[in-house]
């Protein structure tokens, strides 16, 4: 649940944590819609009340000093005695009303929240989720951090402050177009069949880059980027017009591929192309009954993908 959208955390604080988690002030005011001036002044006025450096600049990313390090635990502590406390208050009503937050990678959100929320709120028409549309390792530490219930993410260790409660192991495989020279064969692609493919990625803010770059590696297939992005969803619009070749799971491309647009070629490559979706949860002493309700629905569908 969101303690700053309810109150109970102070902007000065909310701005704070923020900036420790993402480790950049611009990255935190492209996140609050605020300009970077705004969170600088709010940083350097709390550093000043606390006569204490609280970040150092360190390769272009903002690190914790000792003192900020200390302040942002203590901060979290706090703030998960708070969850707890509304996790408490939401439970005296049982499943009639409540909030979820739900901090979810755009390929998940795509591919799976429209049927889960469906079903969900055909059961549970009075209970609200809040949806935060991010990258792997940031939905996981907005569940670790205490800002959201449950995430859905790929490929991510999970914190101590958090658990696991399911995972899927999808193949990665090739997106292009009907027509195209790959789907000639009506077979998986080998790696080495991919030279020379002008090659959309996504970039580092999503794990589906890395484990991309990390695949190839090692294995001398040379291909043309043709583009770099955070946007699963332009990365598809690319792909359906033709303009190159993208690598992930079918999660999120689901409607693409049933209506003809794209064709999913699976890699063949033993030991490529696998990536694990998980649903992370905060501690099971933490979780309200409205998150246990949907973190069911959402393990219930996440099944239905093994299929």
């Amino acid at each position: 649940m969101d303690l700053h959208r309810l109150g109970l955390v102070s902007s000065r604080v909310h701005h704070f944590m923020l900036v420790a988690r993402l480790g950049s002030i611009r990255q935190a005011a492209l996140s609050l819609n605020v300009a970077p001036s705004s969170i600088s002044r709010t940083i350097k006025q709390l550093e000043e009340d606390l006569d204490t450096p609280l970040f150092e600049r360190t390769k272009q990313r903002l690190k914790l000093t000792s003192a900020g390090e200390l302040l942002a635990y203590h901060i979290g502590q706090s703030t998960g005695e708070m969850n707890r406390a509304l996790t408490e208050i939401n439970d005296l009503h049982g499943l009639r009303r409540g909030t979820v937050t739900l901090a979810v990678i755009e390929s998940a959100a795509r591919g799976l929240l429209p049927e889960v929320l469906a079903g969900f709120w055909v059961r549970h028409p009075e209970i609200s989720v809040d949806v935060r549309v991010t990258g792997s390792q940031e939905a996981v530490d907005l569940v670790n951090q205490g800002e959201a219930d449950l995430a859905l993410a790929f490929d991510v260790r999970v914190p101590r402050n958090a658990r696991r409660l399911a995972s899927v192991a999808l193949p990665l495989g090739v997106l292009v177009p009907p027509g195209s020279a790959l789907t000639k064969e009506n077979r998986p692609v080998k790696a080495y069949e991919l030279a020379g493919e002008r090659v959309i990625l996504s970039d580092s803010s999503l794990t589906l880059g890395s484990s991309v770059e990390q695949m190839f590696s090692g294995s001398f297939v040379e291909f043309s980027r043709r583009a770099r992005t955070n946007s699963i969803g332009l990365m598809i619009d690319l792909a359906i017009r033709g303009l190159g070749t993208i690598l992930q799971t079918r999660l999120g491309v689901q409607n693409e591929i049933s209506r003809g647009h794209l064709v999913f070629i699976p890699l063949a490559d033993a030991g490529l192309g696998l990536r694990r979706l998980s649903l992370i949860a905060r501690p099971k002493g933490e979780a309200s009954e409205a998150a246990l309700a949907l973190s069911a629905s959402l393990t219930s569908t996440m099944e239905g993908l093994k299929s």
